[in-house]
């Protein structure tokens, strides 16, 4: 196994990784504070893809692009929230699953009506259109981007979450909810802070990945598997499980789609490695989940509650 190409593999799971902490976090939170399962967050990344997307073609600038992409998704995420998604909250998880599933099937709608069924494609920003020399690796200079605002925005969101009055009552949403109810917090207002704040990385995720990947309807779906695969993975409600599992998952996800087949080849005959390997690269991430609920049924870095 050559170590430049195990190490650029490496880049690219970290770079997946990242994507997923920014459409995991905002989903992490809705789901450990409000007990909420909201399947149409990948919407909103999708959204938001569409967003830049149209923003770019329309101006060529890719900052107007991601002020749109961030600034609707935000919007979009509010609106949804206030008017659909609050009515489900004292509701049983089966009627929030069918409700946001049916959201899923209004954004993918809306997107074929607008922008049709064909792909958009988003270019990647003159300024990150080169390479990046990371030790004895080349590395396209926009997938190195990504990973950098990814963990930016990581440390900020630790920094929001632990030292400011906001990030407090998020905290304290997700390890006791009732005792936030009993000392007279709106849980509207923290409901609807905590979606904006989901929307909003949503639609920078959706900006982001535009240019590497094909903006069509459904888009949301499969990342959004990833995502949940993520929040169970790291340990649902904690900012912390989102950052690290999301980091896990985007590495061996990418590493043994990389590797897995090559190196069946070496111990069965090439026609079944070739027909078996994608296959159980695709499986890791799930056996990895399968993995974490036996031994750590509330996740690898669950909220730290008293």
């Amino acid at each position: 196994m050559n170590a430049s190409l195990l190490f650029a593999q490496a880049l690219n799971g970290l770079q997946l990784g990242v994507l997923l902490f920014l459409l995991s976090a905002g989903l992490t939170l809705v789901l450990g504070i409000m007990n909420f399962v909201n399947l149409a967050h990948g919407s909103l990344f999708m959204m938001g893809a569409y967003f830049a997307a149209a923003a770019f073609g329309a101006t060529q600038s890719f900052v107007l692009a991601g002020v749109a992409a961030i600034g609707g998704a935000l919007v979009l995420g509010v609106f949804m929230e206030r008017v659909v998604l609050a009515r489900l909250y004292q509701r049983d998880h089966l009627y929030q699953v069918l409700g946001t599933f049916g959201l899923i099937q209004v954004f993918n709608e809306v997107a074929r009506f607008i922008w049709g069924q064909a792909p958009v494609f988003m270019t990647v920003p003159e300024l990150l259109s080169g390479t990046v020399q990371l030790g004895p690796v080349v590395y396209p200079a926009y997938r190195f981007a990504i990973i950098v605002v990814g963990l930016l925005v990581g440390v900020a969101l630790y920094l929001v979450i632990h030292r400011t009055r906001a990030g407090m009552l998020i905290r304290a949403g997700a390890s006791d909810p009732q005792m936030l109810c009993a000392l007279g917090v709106d849980n509207g207002l923290v409901s609807a802070l905590v979606f904006a704040v989901g929307a909003a990385l949503a639609g920078l995720a959706g900006w982001m990945a535009g240019p590497i990947l094909t903006v069509q309807p459904g888009m949301g779906e499969p990342i959004l598997i990833l995502a949940l695969v993520v929040l169970i993975t790291g340990g649902i409600g904690s900012i912390r499980g989102a950052f690290y599992g999301a980091l896990i998952v985007g590495v061996v996800d990418t590493i043994g789609r990389a590797f897995l087949p090559g190196l069946l080849r070496e111990v069965v005959e090439r026609s079944l490695a070739q027909n078996a390997g994608p296959a159980i690269a695709s499986m890791l991430i799930y056996f990895l989940m399968a993995v974490v609920l036996t031994f750590c049924p509330a996740g690898l870095f669950p909220v730290k509650h008293g």
